[in-house]
Formats: C-alpha cells, structure tokens, sequence
C-alpha cells in the first residue's frame, strides 16, 4: 500500500486504489496460505474462492480506471482534503485513501485468513457447502452485472440513460449484492473451523455496512441523481440493494 501510494502521488491519481483492495484479497489468501505446511481441503477452498473473487473484480477495476481516468468520488475526497483542509496532494492520498484502506483491507479479509489458518486436513460440512454455494452465486452475479454494465456504456446510444435491464432490473446495485454474497458465503465456509472465525464476522459485518450505507451504494447514487435525469424513475420501481421484483 505505501508503493502505491507513493505511485498515486506521482499520477496525482488514487482511483486505482479500488483494484487493488481486491487484488489485496487475493494476496492475503495467497500469504497465508503459503505458511500453513499441509494445507486441507476446506484451506483450499478458501484460499479458491477468496483469489478469484479478488483477481476477477481487481482486473476487471484497474481496465476500467485505465479506461475511464479518474474516479469522481475520490477527486471530491481528495480535492475537499486539499482545497478545505489545506493538506498537500501526497497527504490527503495517504491520509484520506491508502492509510485507511490498510486495516479496513486487513478486516474484511480476516475470515480466510483466519479459516486458511486454522482449516488443518477438514473437509467442507454442510454448512461450509452452502458457503461456498453463497460465494459462488456472489462471484457470478458480481461478473455478470458488471459484464452487462460494461456492454451498456460501451454503446454510444446509451450515453444519459440508466442501466435498467438484465441484472440491473432486479437491484440497483448487483455488483455490490454479488460482493456482499461472496464474503459472507467465504465467512460461513471459514465459520467451520470454530469461534476465532465466527468473531471475524465483523469483517462481512462491515462490508456490508460499506456497501450499503457507507462508500458504496450512498456514494455512487449520489452522483448518478445529479448526472441521469431520470434515475429517480429508476429509484422509484427498483430495489435498492437485495434482488426484488420491479414495481410497477
């Protein structure tokens, strides 16, 4: 994290920083389970599930700042810390997006670091099936939404207009329902291996938070009501968050 913040200073950009908290996923799953000596089955479903969550959204986050440029939420965060609060570009970055992102990242992984850790030579129970079943599900409904998301702008035609087909028909936000599935599915598939797992429950806890109340959803909708004018129609038959039949 400080490489890369020392990289954003010299770009005058942190939007990559998104990419790189699930590439840092990935990478912790992948320490971690490098340091157990005879990794079980459970540990490496784990560790498969927690690195192709974080490889596949990384990628897919860095292509699209590459294309698009700057994220408007971190200009706003950036430039409120270096117009409001007088601080220098390469203090508001480090202070305002990498040294937060250190122990959040830390947290959120917890439970495949934890049930990698403690996993020995188990094999996957009920509980840890339906787990990994919830991850899954997660992991695709995240890739899909984002593929029709990509496909949609991708299209002159669509420019001003709201994604309101395909997965986007059912939620608001299916690429944050999809994270949200992934970590508490590899939560309930780490829970097996006893209670260290089940108090790194707050790491699913707190996505969740973030997702739906915090820097997620709150954030993204904000802007989106000031650029497409008929995003409240969109708001009005759409659900916020869990996938739900559209009102009419």
């Amino acid at each position: 994290m400080i490489v890369l913040w020392l990289i954003s200073v010299k770009i005058r950009d942190v939007s990559f920083i998104d990419a790189f908290w699930a590439y840092g996923m990935a990478i912790m799953a992948g320490t971690s389970i490098m340091q157990v000596a005879e990794p079980g089955m459970l540990a490496w479903i784990i560790w498969a599930l927690t690195a192709l969550w974080g490889i596949r959204l990384g990628t897919h986050l860095l292509l699209r700042w590459r294309k698009e440029g700057v994220d408007p939420r971190y200009e706003k965060i950036i430039g409120k810390a270096t117009n409001k609060q007088g601080m220098s570009f390469a203090k508001a970055a480090f202070f305002k997006a990498w040294a937060v992102q250190i122990p959040l990242l830390f947290l959120v992984c917890l439970p495949a670091q934890l049930g990698i850790f403690l996993a020995d030579d188990a094999e996957p129970n009920a509980f840890a099936v339906i787990g990994i079943l919830i991850a899954i599900i997660g992991i695709l409904f995240e890739s899909i939404s984002d593929a029709q998301l990509k496909a949609f702008k991708a299209n002159p035609e669509n420019n001003g207009k709201v994604l309101d087909t395909g997965l986007w028909r059912y939620t608001r936000h299916p690429n944050y329902f999809g994270d949200f599935c992934a970590w508490w599915g590899i939560w309930l598939v780490a829970a097996q291996v006893g209670w260290p797992v089940w108090v790194a429950v707050i790491g699913p806890i707190f996505l969740s938070f973030t997702l739906m109340k915090w820097s997620g959803a709150p954030l993204l909708e904000k802007g989106m009501q000031k650029s497409r004018p008929k995003y409240a129609d969109y708001v009005a038959k759409t659900s916020g968050f869990f996938p739900m039949p559209p009102k009419s």
